[in-house]
Parts: structure tokens; C-alpha cells; sequence
């Protein structure tokens, strides 16, 4: 019987303990142990999402009935739908920054429009007269049509006039408001106009002031 001997016992003490060599290493980090299972497609693991499918209905009535409530789910979403946008015209025209469009946001248009509302604008009367040229053209009096065209002629350059005067006025009152803000005279000028321009009952947001009023 051959015993161990202890020159053989260190020789294998010595080759239990080799340290593993970098490429070795290297694939042992490399290799990924597999799933055991296949990865699933796209569309299957969407609707493992979005839960169970409904099994289609086995009958006219389960079918009617289905459909009724779908018809209800559609009707409510339609209703809450429609009251969102009810609540956020109402917040709009009342002038609450939050649901305001970007062009009117701010103290400084905030400004201009009341400016703008404290007078009586020339420019007011801008879209009905667009509907007096309208009804001329129609009128086959080519008298009528002169003179309407004339007089519509007119009332054009005295708004555009008073645009333009309304503009610098604003603009410097802008200035002397709000002196740490840039302001542009082209850009404000321009939007008192198309403020100017529009009936009152249908300037978005509502005035705040009435005409006559002073603002600060």
C-alpha cells in the first residue's frame, strides 16, 4: 500500500491553488446562462399588460349588451370631456394666467389689454365694416358701390391712424410701467391693434375695465 507522501501533498496543495489567468476570467464573465425560456414577442407582452381579452360574446343579446355599454363608457368620457373644456374657457375668458394662450401671458399684456379697453377704439368697428363692403358688393347700383367704397376707404386710413397713434401711446406707457421688462413698440403696437380690432363682446380674455375707466 503506497502512502501519501508529504512532497506529493504540497505538489497538489500547490495546483489546487493556481489562480485562474485573465482570459479565462474574461469568458467566465462573458457567458451569460440562458433564460430557458424563449424572449416573448412585443404584442404578447403588451397585452399581458393591458389584462386578459374579453372573449367574444355568444349572443345577439350579449352582444347588444356590450355594446350599449360601450356606447355609455364613450358617452361619459364625451360628458367629462366637454366639461374640462367648459371649465378652462370660463378660466380663459376670466383671465387666469394657467389657461391663457402664450401670447397674452404676463403683466405687461395684461396691460395692454386694459389699455386698450379703458377707450372707445375706431378700430372697433373693423369687422363690421368688412361686412358693410361685403353687403355693397352685392347692391348693383354702381353709385352705391362708389360711394361705399369711398367711405370704407376713409374709415380704413382714420383706423389705421389711429392705430399707429394708439400703439406709440401704449407703447410708452409700457415703458413707464414696466421699466425693467424689454419692450418691443413694433410688438406691443401690434397687439393693442389686434386687441383694438376686435368687438368687445368677443375679446378673449374679457375686459377687465370699461371704458372711461383709469388704469394704473
Amino acid at each position: 500500500m503506497r502512502f501519501l507522501r508529504r512532497k506529493d501533498a504540497e505538489s497538489t496543495d500547490d495546483v489546487g491553488e493556481v489562480e485562474p489567468t485573465e482570459e479565462e476570467v474574461a469568458q467566465a464573465k462573458a457567458h451569460t446562462p440562458g433564460k430557458g425560456r424563449p424572449t416573448p414577442k412585443r404584442r404578447d407582452a403588451e397585452q399581458r399588460r393591458r389584462g386578459p381579452v374579453a372573449p367574444p360574446p355568444r349572443t345577439t343579446r350579449e352582444a347588444m349588451k356590450r355594446a350599449r355599454g360601450n356606447k355609455e363608457e364613450r358617452k361619459e368620457l364625451t360628458a367629462k370631456r366637454r366639461e374640462i373644456r367648459v371649465k378652462q374657457r370660463e378660466r380663459m375668458m376670466a383671465g387666469d394666467e394657467k389657461y391663457l394662450m402664450p401670447r397674452d401671458r404676463g403683466p405687461v399684456k395684461a396691460y395692454i389689454r386694459d389699455a386698450v379697453d379703458s377707450r372707445r377704439n375706431l378700430l372697433g368697428l373693423f369687422m363690421p365694416l368688412a361686412i358693410l363692403i361685403f353687403v355693397a358688393l352685392l347692391v348693383p347700383d354702381p353709385r352705391v358701390q362708389s360711394l361705399t367704397t369711398l367711405l370704407c376707404l376713409l374709415m380704413l386710413v382714420a383706423m389705421v391712424l389711429e392705430g399707429v397713434l394708439s400703439g406709440r401711446r401704449i407703447s410708452r406707457a409700457v415703458r413707464a410701467k414696466f421699466p425693467k421688462e424689454p419692450v418691443r413698440g413694433v410688438s406691443v403696437g401690434w397687439y393693442a391693434f389686434i386687441r383694438a380690432s376686435q368687438l368687445r363682446k368677443l375679446r378673449v380674455p374679457k375686459p377687465r375695465v370699461r371704458p372711461g375707466d383709469a388704469i394704473d
